[in-house]
């Protein structure tokens, strides 16, 4: 519940703020709704800029922002669109690397504050490393703050000549009703696993969009052990992606206990209904998965990369990233271990309780809005 508040005094124009996004994660999304939620019942004028799939899905109109449509960074109309966006704003909030390098191309020649907030640590190999390294150089130099979602983001950030990088409070919205908390859950879990075809084995569920370094290479890998179990697990991945034509031959030609089932807007009830959560490789650092299984009480397997380890805790089981035996293992041992999976249960609850709450994520902004935008005392 955020607690309102007039940020504006009497008299005063209400602050001006534009919030970017490229599109970007589920997570940086729902933080950006929320945030815009909190700011608004504060006084706040709020515009947010990104593309109007963003908007359809979460709404930041309905919570009292201006949504202004900017196309995503391929398209040539994007930046002079989201230069109008931020001719009359007091201060323009960034979210994620490549959103707050068109922000800052948007503010040039102007003396406008740039707080960008990073979540997730992007990934590059190659030559398209050196680029990454570049474009990180040039973002941490526009920003008047960085604001790190993790604490190797902030590292990061100021190895990039970051002048003031700060740790986040993040909070992503706590479902409404946890299914687990529901009458409901006992009739809709068995719907659910009946649905996927995991009435009589385990079902373990994987969410996310099929990408390259969302570790699902190494989750098919696993899944070759889990054969020789009876039952044997069934794995549900959620998502969708470029490489789902790829996966899909390897479950067919390698006879793969695994299904992909595309995108879902009810997993929620999924989760909910699932007997373990994976995170087969993910360089999120505050991943939407984990939290979502941490609130619904669902034992979780993850890779210990980016700010997973900092986000979970002792809530988890992590591996090794990129290694299928040390995945294959874990999963086998909780499986067979009803006490474990209880005591996951448990730490789960009490690492919830340490998040950063709505309220927090939205005092400690404006806090950041206020250092950046109060008038300079008169000599």
């Amino acid at each position: 519940m955020i607690h309102v508040s007039s940020h504006s005094p009497p008299g005063q124009s209400p602050l001006r703020t534009v919030q970017v996004l490229g599109g970007g994660s589920a997570g940086s999304c729902a933080h950006v709704r929320s945030l815009t939620s909190g700011l608004v019942a504060r006084g706040v004028r709020v515009t947010v800029c990104a593309p109007a799939a963003a908007d359809h899905t979460y709404d930041f109109s309905g919570v009292g922002a201006d949504h202004v449509h900017v196309p995503r960074r391929n398209d040539p109309t994007s930046m002079a669109v989201l230069r109008a966006a931020c001719a009359d704003a007091d201060l323009v909030h960034a979210h994620g690397l490549h959103s707050a390098l068109r922000a800052a191309l948007a503010l040039s020649g102007r003396r406008v504050p740039l707080v960008v907030t990073l979540h997730s640590r992007p990934y590059a190999e190659g030559a398209r490393a050196h680029l990454l390294r570049l474009l990180e150089r040039r973002v941490a130099r526009a920003a008047s703050v960085v604001l790190g979602s993790s604490s190797d983001l902030v590292d990061r950030a100021r190895s990039r000549g970051a002048r003031d990088a700060r740790l986040a409070a993040v909070a992503l919205p706590a479902p409404r009703r946890p299914l687990a908390e529901s009458e409901d859950a006992d009739r809709l879990r068995p719907k659910a696993r009946a649905e996927l075809g995991a009435t009589d084995r385990p079902l373990l569920m994987a969410v996310g969009s099929l990408d390259r370094h969302r570790g699902y290479d190494t989750l098919l890998d696993a899944t070759r052990a889990w054969r020789r179990l009876d039952p044997v697990p069934l794995v549900v991945i959620a998502g969708e992606g470029p490489l789902r034509g790829e996966l899909q031959r390897r479950i067919v030609n390698e006879g793969l206990p695994v299904r992909l089932v595309g995108p879902r807007d009810d997993i929620g009830e999924l989760l909910a209904a699932a007997d373990l959560a994976l995170l087969p490789g993910s360089w999120e650092s505050r991943s939407v998965l984990a939290q979502e299984a941490l609130h619904a009480r669902v034992p979780l397997v993850a890779a210990a990369a980016g700010g997973i380890p900092e986000l979970v805790g002792d809530a988890a089981e992590l591996v090794p990233h990129g290694d299928s035996e040390a995945l294959a293992e874990a999963v086998e041992a909780l499986l067979a271990d009803p006490a474990r999976r209880e005591l996951l249960r448990d730490e789960g609850t009490l690492q919830v309780a340490t998040w950063p709450t709505e309220d927090e994520t939205v005092a400690q902004v404006l806090s950041v809005y206020d250092e950046l935008t109060k008038p300079l005392p008169l000599p």
